[in-house]
């Protein structure tokens, strides 16, 4: 504990011996230190305080400090401390190497510059704030000089910058890293999730054209209720009570949306009127829902190792589901030949599910699920495929993202069943655009069609008791 001590006392400048030499050389076995959770109050928006150095010189003078920074740390020492010790050493050293350069900053600046080398080492880079950030709901990386941002449905670009592709690749390196995957020109795509459940996609040349693509999906620790889209104006309080009472009565629920419309976090709500006495099994690409329930499983799929290999599909986990005796299932995004899996377990006695598809209308979503049993090799007629879509489908919710960037349910529409060779459907809830103001907001609103669902039957029979009024439109 007393050679500790000392190592640290070098460190911290306690003792006269040369930053350089202040610690031994890292052994190999050292492990690299975990990502620091990050703090909210750090902000992005750097490039306006750098006025004592060009961008260049900016970037070059972060590299040479960076580098002298590593040769003088010893994770094996760092990684017996607590997190914050560990950024307190850093601090000391970056401060000292900047004190032995000829580069002159105001304390705001100096702050600032310190700040982004504990985020090179212990985070990723000049994204770390970007994740910081609970406003962000996205972030897209196209090369090393141009990084946009998603806040309330509207995209930004910032001030955020990369010193070239090089170091753009190390910090794409270093996420996927975090999750066991891996990314090069044998495999130049890659899907991971971070530790906090950020959703990322990177693509790398030749497939990407000119430069490597960073786009990162951010997980929301603080998961939205019904309560937050009604004030938001997403739901009007008559589809809310609706939306739960075919939740409670196990109808089966499609959720249908265009990208980023807000199809998981509808999913993820509804799902909150599922009764905790129930067994839930989940099945995602990227484990993204935060359900509240006791009893839920987690299943999330797996890609090929770099031997092409070890590959868990969705299907796959479908069909292991089914032998878990789960009283619902859920299901990420209906995306392949799991389609027909999904409707034939709703068929079968798991009622309640529901799943996500990419359409953008209920009819599109239909025409998309019969699409995808055709693809996943099933030679079944085509009337055969609408009579299980009719048959397992109760009801479709319609979500959109408006140009103005909100969302807003669209439609709620019923399945009814067949007449002839179509699946027959009925409105009983719409947003009707109106119009948009003078500032660029969208004008609309939720109306009732006046049309009384046929579930309204299989919702008494389970004592759930709906006023008629809701489905009559205002007057």
């Amino acid at each position: 504990m007393s050679n500790l001590r000392d190592r640290i006392k070098k460190l911290r400048g306690d003792d006269p011996t040369p930053v350089g030499e202040a610690v031994a050389q890292k052994p190999k076995e050292a492990q690299p230190k975990p990502r620091a959770k990050p703090k909210a109050e750090v902000e992005y928006t750097v490039q306006k305080q750098k006025v004592s150095l060009g961008r260049e010189a900016y970037q070059d003078l972060k590299r040479k400090i960076h580098r002298k920074l590593l040769d003088a740390l010893d994770l094996t020492i760092l990684s017996e401390l607590k997190e914050q010790e560990v950024k307190e050493q850093i601090r000391v050293v970056v401060a000292r190497l900047l004190d032995q350069s000829a580069v002159t900053f105001n304390k705001r600046e100096r702050d600032q510059f310190i700040q982004e080398m504990v985020d090179e080492v212990l985070g990723f880079g000049p994204l770390e704030p970007l994740l910081n950030d609970p406003t962000i709901s996205d972030i897209l990386v196209n090369g090393a000089k141009q990084v946009y941002v998603e806040q309330s449905g509207k995209l930004y670009l910032t001030d955020v910058e990369f010193k070239d592709d090089g170091h753009l690749r190390h910090v794409m390196d270093r996420i996927v890293s975090t999750v066991g995957r891996h990314i090069d020109e044998s495999s130049p795509m890659c899907d991971a999730r971070l530790p906090d459940g950020s959703r990322v996609n990177a693509i790398i040349p030749p497939l990407a054209v000119d430069y490597p693509v960073l786009s990162i999906r951010k997980f929301r620790t603080d998961a939205l209720s019904m309560d937050d889209l009604l004030d938001y104006g997403t739901v009007t309080g008559e589809i809310a009570e609706v939306c739960g009472a075919c939740v409670s009565a196990r109808l089966n629920i499609l959720i249908s949306g265009g990208t980023g419309a807000g199809k998981t976090t509808m999913l993820n709500i509804m799902s909150g009127y599922i009764g905790h006495s129930e067994r839930i099994v989940t099945i995602e690409d990227s484990a993204e829902l935060q359900l509240q329930q006791p009893h839920v499983v987690r299943l999330e799929t797996r890609p090929p190792n770099i031997e092409g290999k070890g590959e868990v599909t969705q299907y796959e986990l479908l069909i292991n589901s089914l032998r878990m005796r789960p009283d619902r299932i859920i299901l990420g995004e209906v995306r392949g030949r799991e389609a027909l899996d999904m409707l034939q377990a709703m068929n079968t006695g798991h009622d309640g599910s529901m799943c996500t598809i990419h359409a953008n209308s209920p009819r599109d979503a239909l025409s998309r699920l019969e699409t995808m049993v055709a693809m996943g090799g099933h030679d079944l007629p085509q009337a055969a495929v609408r009579q299980q879509i009719s048959s397992a489908l109760d009801v479709i919710v319609q979500v959109q993202r408006l140009p103005d960037g909100t969302r807003k349910l669209s439609y709620f529409t019923e399945v009814l069943g067949m007449e002839g060779e179509v699946v027959t459907m009925q409105d009983i809830f719409r947003y009707e655009r109106k119009g948009v103001s003078s500032e660029g907001v969208s004008i609309g609103d939720h109306a009732a069609t006046g049309v009384q669902p046929r579930f309204v039957d299989r919702l008494r029979a389970t004592g759930i008791k709906l006023n008629p009024a809701l489905f009559m439109p205002a007057r």
